[in-house]
């Protein structure tokens, strides 16, 4: 009876959604059903966040402030830090971070305290859909016991359902509601509900077997990069040694039409999945007795990137008879990829870190980040320093963390005694070459 009043409602699009997370995840997809007239209510446990909300300001740069007042003027989109509400909605998604521990092993602890509090604060009648990525197991292992602990039953008293989600900030081409959303249910019944909830906002939504078969696919996914993007480091690397620029062996491989995807180097992976995922399932590939080398491996050559970028850094001071110790070293673009606001994970923040611990004085430019944020690992309480011909020519070293189409590179060269470029960002300039170091 429940679970017909449900796809009943989802059917006749009366059914209210609920995002819990509302990060860099969960707003946007708020957003994406908001605009199709859904009725969304947003959760957070940051109040601030909340009161920004309220005001119709965005912090996302995804989703404009513009935009989100408009919604909240058209009552589509609410948000509130009242988890005591969790009743209100037909449909529950959860868009929490799932981070690693210090320890490189999976931390949960976001999703168990959100399906602790689901189970405490919903009821009967609702679809809960997980979209923090995991490792496969986690919706049926994890999220199902928590909600049946006080005797629900899935199937008669809640549906549950695992869709990934596949943010790309930055990216013009597509959007949430324009890239494909697999859907895979503990059911049958569950994945055919969670497909019709998301067509209500998704142009095509992809149905699955089951909710491990889409968990495995977000981890297959970025596995996939991780490995890819390992290689191309590491051949950077050996390529350096070599006298070779391994940006122009790849533009001669991309020329192949087939048998060859290019990727690229870079001091680092950034965002929170792919350099989070692949250790995600070599942790649970143990359970079964397996060791993922492969997987292991690329990990471990992504997570050595910023010290690489230190080691040219140290050679080609040292070469200038400038000891690392004391050096002045500004850091352009704390972003983990061009042209967005989102530091997650981004190769920038170890770098800073270790240019502070090895007694470097460093500041930073970021256009779209005017202050570095309080994160989990990180609090480097810097603000953005401009990028003038002044600032730059007092710093004995800069480093190019991130490619932001709004630097001029031109005159970065040009009043800079020395470019440390990781994203091959000068590739255009003609001028000062020889102060330019890749890494």
């Amino acid at each position: 009876m429940h679970m017909q009043k449900l796809a009943q409602l989802v059917h006749s699009r009366q059914a209210r959604i609920g995002v819990i997370g509302l990060g860099y995840v969960g707003l946007p997809l708020a957003a994406t059903f908001a605009r199709q007239g859904v009725s969304v209510l947003g959760f957070d446990v940051d109040p601030r966040k909340i009161a920004q909300l309220a005001k119709g300001t965005s912090y996302i740069g995804a989703v404009t402030t513009k935009e989100l007042r408009q919604l909240v003027k058209a009552k589509t989109f609410a948000a509130t830090a009242d988890f005591a509400r969790l009743a209100e909605p037909d449909v529950l998604i959860i868009c929490v971070p799932t981070p690693l521990t210090p320890q490189r092993e999976p931390d949960l602890s976001y999703i168990e305290n959100t399906a602790r509090m689901i189970a405490r604060h919903g009821r009967k009648g609702q679809l809960v859909v997980l979209e923090s990525t995991t490792y496969p197991g986690t919706t049926r292992e994890i999220v199902l016991p928590i909600l049946t602990a006080g005797g629900r039953k899935h199937g008669r008293d809640f549906l549950l359902a695992f869709s990934p989600e596949r943010e790309d900030p930055g990216r013009r081409d597509h959007t949430t509601a324009t890239i494909p959303k697999v859907v895979g249910g503990l059911t049958p019944t569950a994945t055919k509900v969670a497909a019709a909830v998301y067509a209500l906002a998704v142009k095509q939504v992809v149905p699955v077997k089951n909710c491990e078969i889409a968990e495995a696919s977000k981890i297959l996914e970025n596995t996939f990069r991780s490995v890819n993007i390992a290689l191309v480091n590491e051949l950077k690397m050996l390529f350096d040694r070599m006298g070779i620029d391994i940006w122009e062996v790849i533009a001669a491989a991309r020329t192949k039409p087939f048998g060859f995807m290019p990727f690229y180097p870079g001091p680092g992976l950034g965002g929170h999945c792919i350099p989070i995922d692949p250790f995600y399932l070599s942790w649970k590939a143990r359970e079964y007795g397996m060791t993922t080398r492969f997987i292991e491996l690329a990990g471990e050559v992504n997570v050595g990137m910023p010290h690489y970028v230190l080691a040219r850094l140290a050679d080609a001071l040292n070469r200038t008879g400038q000891a690392l110790r004391g050096a002045k070293i500004m850091v352009l673009g704390l972003a983990y990829k061009p042209d967005i606001d989102d530091p997650r994970e981004s190769p920038a923040l170890e770098i800073i870190a270790l240019l502070q611990q090895a007694g470097a004085k460093v500041c930073y430019n970021d256009p779209h980040i005017p202050q570095t944020p309080k994160m989990r690992r990180y609090d480097l309480k810097l603000r953005s320093t401009p990028v003038t011909a002044r600032t730059l020519a007092q710093a004995d070293a800069v480093i190019i963390a991130t490619n932001h189409s709004a630097y001029d590179y031109e005159l970065i060269v040009k009043a800079s005694k020395l470019v440390v470029d990781t994203r091959n960002a000068c590739a255009a300039v003609k001028t000062g070459r020889d102060k330019i170091i890749k890494a």
